[in-house]
């Protein structure tokens, strides 16, 4: 390991270090290795370049007091978390789409961000408005259809900016799926509406759920809801159900289905997809992210610390 000399910062967050290293201000920054996976995807410059040390458990900490009611406490929570499914659910909340869009890909989405999005970007913000919708939200669907192109044209005849099928299309009023403005308000509408079947379901799992039923139909999700509850999951959980969409593909499990075969395996990524879009454009709105995962100070203070560098320089 070379030799290195650093500074300890009292005065920046873990997300302006990393900053700083994607504009070149500085030439690198050690930083804990869950905040870097958690960060990453925000500046598609940056990258490890090596760990600082073996892997270590996070922990907490109580003071020493004679009553260990409160540690006792914290033991049962712990094992409330793990054997309720919660503690896993939240890994899948924060973590599970992280790893699906690399530097390349957050590249091209913020460029083409840039390039394409302000042309549409008020009818997603008015028509979001009319469904009670996060426009940034609509703007990743539209992003993952079509990569915001009007004209967009898939092999199986869908079509436009939220490439609409014909059937869907009629059934949301549109009579050109060509037309930005149509398309914008047709897919919104269907999504809503999409939504409105999942309402006795809780967020985020609804939002991610009817995002799976925009791509593959409500139909095939609800056939692989069924395996789900058949092998113990919970249908009403995306953790549990990204796992059992892929099983539509198998012969095994379609044929107990309603709707039979699906190529399940492509709602799950469009739905990681998009929510690591709709990610990037709320750190596009604003760059400072709405959570820390550190208290300022000292940055040695965690699980596996990585020296992080400008992609350019690392092998």
């Amino acid at each position: 390991m070379p030799q290195l000399t650093w500074i300890e910062r009292e005065d920046a967050e873990v997300s302006e270090l990393v900053e700083m290293v994607e504009r070149g201000e500085i030439d690198f920054t050690m930083i804990d290795s869950n905040e870097f996976e958690a960060l990453a995807g925000f500046y598609p410059n940056v990258a490890a370049a090596f760990d600082m040390g073996q892997p270590q458990e996070l922990a907490w900490a109580f003071a020493r007091y004679s009553d260990n009611s409160l540690i006792q406490e914290a033991r049962n929570f712990f094992q409330l978390m793990k054997e309720s499914g919660l503690l896993s659910q939240l890994e899948e909340r924060y973590y599970g789409h992280l790893s699906h869009i690399d530097n390349v890909g957050t590249l091209t989405f913020l460029r083409q961000a840039d390039e394409r999005l302000e042309k549409y970007q008020d009818l997603f913000t008015s028509t979001a408005e009319e469904h009670d919708l996060d426009w940034r939200l609509l703007a990743a669907i539209g992003y993952q259809e079509s990569h915001w192109r009007p004209k967009a044209k898939s092999r199986t005849g869908v079509r436009g900016l939220m490439m609409l099928t014909r059937t869907t299309a009629k059934e949301m009023g549109v009579t050109n799926r060509l037309d930005p403005t149509q398309s914008i308000k047709g897919g919104s509408a269907y999504f809503a509406k999409l939504k409105k079947r999942f309402d006795h379901i809780a967020e985020p799992d609804r939002t991610w759920i009817a995002l799976a039923a925009y791509n593959v139909g409500p139909g095939h999700v609800r056939d692989a809801q069924k395996i789900t509850e058949m092998q113990g999951g919970d249908p009403h959980r995306w953790m549990d159900l990204k796992e059992r969409l892929p099983l539509l593909a198998q012969k095994k499990w379609h044929k107990k289905t309603q709707y039979g075969y699906a190529r399940g395996h492509e709602p799950v990524t469009y739905v990681q997809n998009i929510r690591r879009f709709y990610d990037l454009l709320v750190w596009r709105d604003q760059p400072e992210p709405s959570y820390t995962m550190a208290e300022s100070g000292s940055l040695f203070t965690a699980s596996n610390y990585k020296t992080i560098k400008p992609l350019t320089e690392v092998n």
